[in-house]
């Protein structure tokens, strides 16, 4: 028998031993999905990224109509609480917020109050061993049109990521009918060309605007490294110098190969490292 599971969660209002937290049959995002996440990293006890998580929480959420009945002040406390009750160093914070309860519709009352409930994770993520690097596997993109949207709805990308697994892989890229990578199964893209510019696509509602991005490329123009913002292709990441995903849970994470396609040498590449390191001090410095 596995160990019980001695976490403390969150729904709505109440900390709560996770064997006692729960929401009804009820819950829209239970019937439907219909409801937002963030996963947030924490290193040394603090939230990695923070604002810029909960920035994208209140974006999605009023993407799709759902009023957050607290501020993002109160919902990082409510984190850092959590965390804390949890003595969680190192790991995941879970978020998620669903419409709310009522009997099934597919139409909803206008009066709905959200259900928001949240849970830790120990992981490491900052010092988890990166000498092999990812195998990707790439798969059809088969989700819908707002995937600028976090929605709890992830059965594509379910399905991606264990199609990787029984491959042997750690990812999925998604590739459109185009030919073209949208993104990972739970990360953000890029290749690095022969002349070490990266290449990763803008935001667009074809994927979702990731909060590790944001800072890396941001960090990445600090150092005067150059960055492109487009569509590349899978046959373009063979072919490339490098590649890497970014994700909270795996920050900055390199790509040997792709399918049955070595990139580079075949090792995690020497820029993507450089990345890695560069993103760690951040996470560390700015963590809350």
């Amino acid at each position: 028998m596995p160990q019980a599971d001695t976490r403390i969660a969150y729904v709505n209002g109440a900390f709560l031993p996770a064997s006692e937290a729960s929401v009804s049959i009820f819950d829209r995002g239970y019937l439907f999905g219909d409801g937002i996440y963030e996963v947030a990293a924490v290193i040394d006890g603090k939230l990695v990224d923070s604002a810029s998580h909960l920035a994208r929480l209140k974006r999605s959420t009023g993407e799709i109509n759902i009023k957050l009945h607290l501020s993002e002040e109160e919902i990082e406390n409510l984190q850092r609480k959590l965390i804390e009750k949890n003595k969680l160093k190192e790991g995941l914070v879970y978020l998620q917020v669903t419409r709310g309860t009522a009997d099934r519709d597919f139409t909803y009352p206008d009066d709905m109050k959200p259900n928001l409930t949240m849970f830790t994770q120990e992981k490491m993520v900052s010092n988890v061993a990166i000498k092999t690097g990812y195998a990707v596997k790439s798969v059809p993109d088969l989700r819908w049109t707002r995937r600028d949207i976090k929605s709890t709805c992830l059965l594509a990308q379910v399905l991606a990521k264990q199609i990787a697994k029984e491959a042997g892989c750690q990812e999925a890229w998604m590739v459109e009918d185009d030919g073209l990578v949208t993104e990972g199964g739970s990360s953000t893209a890029y290749i690095v060309t022969a002349d070490d510019k990266i290449i990763t696509r803008a935001n667009s509602q074809k994927t979702l605007p990731g909060c590790t991005r944001l800072a890396l490329l941001e960090l990445a123009t600090e150092e005067n490294l150059a960055i492109e913002e487009r569509p590349f292709s899978l046959e373009e990441a063979f072919a490339a110098k490098e590649a890497f995903v970014t994700s909270a849970s795996s920050f900055v994470m390199p790509v040997v190969r792709i399918d049955e396609k070595s990139i580079g040498n075949g090792e995690p590449g020497p820029l993507a490292m450089r990345l890695r390191e560069l993103y760690i001090d951040f996470a560390k410095r700015t963590a809350v």
